[in-house]
């Protein structure tokens, strides 16, 4: 993983929340603090997408879809 070095203004009040876990090893750095914050955030980010995206299916036409041809490729398995 490459890493770019960037500049960051942040609320005084932040800086010395961040700086207290750091101080009592929650984080090995401000940086570390940083990397895992946008790291959680993107996730979060994205999982509301993909939710958001799911949320807009219709399950019973995803189910009718799924369930097309299913006999004719249930024939075609090999019988175990």
């Amino acid at each position: 993983m490459s890493i770019a070095k960037i500049a960051v203004s942040i609320d005084a009040k932040q800086l010395k929340k961040i700086d207290f876990f750091v101080k009592n090893h929650v984080f090995k750095t401000r940086s570390e603090a940083f990397r895992i914050a946008i790291n959680q955030t993107l996730e979060q980010l994205e999982h509301k997408r993909l939710a958001t995206e799911c949320a807009k299916l219709e399950i019973n036409e995803e189910q009718e879809m799924a369930d097309m041809g299913l006999d004719e490729d249930l024939d075609a398995w090999p019988k175990y």
